[in-house]
């Protein structure tokens, strides 16, 4: 290739900005014109969907569990299911496969642990789970080791089980109340955070059998997700319609706190790369929050779309899977307008370039406003305003409280420190 001279004066290029704006505006029309995030929807519970899991090893396979006790075993790419398990009586409050990906556990309303294998049963055998374990109490979540054959439950108390015991090799309570879901950290595996219905997050240390420290919120925390490139950075959904970012080494106050559900936050999943988390709502729509950010970049919502109950982010960092109320599990793409399928390298080459130029010019006010705008449902729209109406009169009061107090008296708390109660170490 003979190499092409090229001045790079700006008084020999005058259009230059002009022409990139031009096409970053295009650009940025062009990605709401095609933003089309639905794919599919996978349809055979005959109940509402409430947990999910991934598989560790194979991106298109995807387990989940229904409120009538029943697992189904999908196949993503065929968007069928290959597999249905009677696994409980009653709800399946929660499930995880095993970090080698041969078996899953589930736990349910019938105060059982059972192992499964992931593979369907020969010709002729029974469908059977491999283990199972009778408790004491109802389990409500469930979460196995990343590393080793060691999983955890939660309900009354937290419990650590070994796979070739039937009693816990440890039980780690602090406080007397029902915990809702408990969860192992990636990166530093000995690591759990359990969410308790007394507004408390604890955080455990396996290798200790005492816990670390926890935290006490204005409302209860639903449940929480490790970032698996960040070993103490964990995400809260709440009761509040927030969603806390902290740091597992300052717990005084959330890192971010990300406002902008309208109903209880239910479930939340980091996406593979960690910039990124999805969270599922009461509400009726899932929303995609930066890490970094206070408010989401995305909302999706379909109108037969009910309560979401459990939401996950596949590990190839593609696809969003989200479980709701009324029985179905939806597929939806994590970036709304990216283009499925092969690309050619000229292709591949104007989509770099386009993104380029939306982050360059991102702030100027015509293209931020046409990349920020989505329609949203009445119901939402409705009470996102009711909601902003409420926050300014807050704020009002607080203002005119300050104005007709003696000077100082009435301190200024940040918007992080408002949401927390106490740490307790």
């Amino acid at each position: 290739l003979t190499a092409v001279p090229r001045n790079y004066d700006p008084v020999l290029h005058p259009f230059e900005v002009p022409r990139e704006y031009t096409r970053a505006l295009n650009a940025t029309k062009l990605e709401r014109v095609f933003a089309k995030p639905f794919l599919s929807s996978l349809d055979g519970h005959r109940d509402g969907v409430n947990c999910m899991a991934k598989h560790p090893k194979s991106l298109s396979t995807v387990l989940s569990g229904a409120c009538d006790g029943e697992v189904k075993i999908w196949n993503l790419t065929r968007r069928q299911c290959i597999r249905t398990i009677q696994a409980h009586e009653g709800f399946v409050r929660g499930m995880c496969a095993r970090f080698c990906g041969t078996s899953f556990f589930t736990v349910g309303d019938d105060k059982t642990v059972k192992q499964w294998k992931m593979e369907g049963p020969e010709y002729g055998e029974e469908e059977e789970p491999i283990h199972t374990i009778l408790g004491k109490t109802v389990y409500t979540g469930i979460d196995h080791h990343w590393k080793e054959p060691v999983f955890a439950t939660c309900g009354h108390q937290v419990d650590i089980w070994d796979e070739q015991r039937t009693s816990p090799k440890c039980s780690l309570t602090w406080g007397f109340d029902s915990i809702n879901s408990v969860k192992f950290n990636p990166i530093e595996t000995y690591l759990l955070g359990s969410c308790a219905s007394d507004r408390n997050i604890v955080l455990y240390d396996m290798r200790k059998s005492t816990p670390l420290k926890k935290v006490i919120l204005n409302m209860r925390t639903n449940t929480l997700c490790w970032n698996p490139m960040e070993a103490f950075i964990f995400t809260a959904a709440n009761e509040d319609y927030n969603l806390y970012t902290f740091d597992m080494r300052y717990l005084e106050s959330p890192v971010m706190v990300h406002m902008d559900h309208v109903s209880a936050v239910l479930d939340v999943d980091y996406s593979p790369t960690g910039k990124e988390f999805v969270s599922a709502s009461f509400d009726k729509s899932i929303r995609i929050f930066p890490v970094d950010k206070g408010h989401s970049r995305e909302v999706y919502h379909t109108k037969r779309m009910q309560h979401v109950i459990t939401v996950k982010w596949t590990s190839d960092n593609k696809y969003i899977l989200c479980g709701s109320d009324e029985m179905n599990i939806r597929l939806w793409k994590a970036n709304a307008s990216e283009k499925l399928g092969v690309l050619a390298p000229r292709e591949k080459a104007a989509m770099n370039y386009n993104q380029k130029l939306k982050e360059k010019f991102q702030f100027h006010p015509q293209i931020r406003r046409i990349a920020q705008h989505r329609h949203l449902p009445k119901s939402i729209y409705c009470q996102i305003k009711e909601q902003r109406i409420m926050r300014e009169a807050r704020r009002r009061k607080e203002l005119n409280r300050r104005k007709h107090s003696k000077p100082g008296s009435v301190p200024f708390v940040s918007e992080r420190k408002k949401h927390i109660v106490a740490v307790v170490k």
